[in-house]
């Protein structure tokens, strides 16, 4: 087995978007997919558990030592552009904006919405993440995954994928995305994607609490409503405990205001989750993704 690199303890509380978070016992930053695949053969061999991050956002850590590997994607951002045929070839590890971004100095178009989101391309489509209706599910062509039990490495096409609403096959099993490949439609006209881009993000910001830690959006939208008008219609928005914070530009992000620590925040989670079932009748699904914590 080759030589792998990893850290010891250390602070996950840099490695998320809302600046919460434990230690972990072994970290490391694969720069490319080969690094990548040796880091989860190397836990496998010593069986050490083995986690997987990306940028951080949807992710909520408990304030403990978690033992064994956790993996960070970021620094895995190989990219491949075919603006004739539309096609694109990306890491896990690679942004969302930065796609968005590339794809509009390509004409290509499908990709504007993903402006401003704060997670990488395999953490969106692990999480089915997306913005409304929209989601990289739709440009998906397949995925090449690696199983964490048995090591084998393939690729699964679009149609052999399960997604539902913010939802995929990849949070339940044991394969791990190393990653993907997508098409967009070709020869749409630059300034204006970039124009359309740009907005977005302008729209986003205005909206959004960009100027403090968060999770991005908290709770997945129920049918035919939306989590933020319905937290907001109980008179939570602003509701505080601790350093946790129910946003008062928007009412389905919390923020951490001040040092909140991990348990203030799921107890946010919890009371958003209650007052919304006693007062309106609908349990909030969280898109937040929970590590560390005896959540069911």
């Amino acid at each position: 087995m080759k030589r792998i690199t990893y850290a010891e303890k250390i602070k996950l509380s840099n490695y998320t978007t809302i600046k919460v978070g434990g230690s972990a016992e072994y970290f490391a930053e694969p720069n490319n997919i080969f690094e990548f695949i040796d880091l989860i053969k190397w836990a496998n061999f010593n069986k050490n558990e083995c986690r997987i991050i990306g940028a951080g956002s949807n992710l909520l850590i408990n304030n403990i030592f978690l033992k064994g590997l956790t993996i960070c994607t970021k620094k895995m951002k190989s990219i491949k552009i075919d603006p004739v045929l539309g096609n694109v070839e990306v890491d896990s590890g690679v942004m969302l904006p930065t796609l968005s971004n590339l794809l509009a100095k390509n004409g290509l178009e499908g990709g504007e919405w993903t402006i401003g989101i704060p997670g990488t391309i395999g953490g969106a489509i692990c999480m089915n993440a997306g913005s409304g209706n929209l989601s990289l599910e739709k440009n998906l062509i397949s995925v090449r995954v690696i199983d964490s039990r048995t090591l084998d490495i393939y690729e699964i096409p679009k149609k052999e994928i399960n997604f539902r609403y913010r939802f995929s096959p990849f949070q339940e099993n044991n394969l791990v995305i190393i990653s993907s490949k997508l098409k967009f439609k070709t020869n749409g006209n630059v300034d204006e994607l970039l124009k359309t881009t740009k907005n977005i993000l302008k729209k986003k910001t205005s909206t959004q609490p960009y100027h403090l830690p968060s999770f991005g959006s908290v709770f997945i939208n129920p049918k035919n409503n939306y989590a933020g008008k319905l937290i907001e219609e109980i008179g939570l928005k602003g509701f505080k405990i601790g350093g946790a914070q129910i946003s008062s530009m928007h009412a389905n992000f919390i923020v951490n205001h001040s040092s909140a620590k991990s348990n203030e925040i799921l107890e946010l989670i919890t009371v958003i989750q209650q007052k919304v079932l006693q007062k309106k009748g609908i349990f909030l699904q969280p898109e937040v993704r929970m590590i560390g914590f005896d959540y069911p």
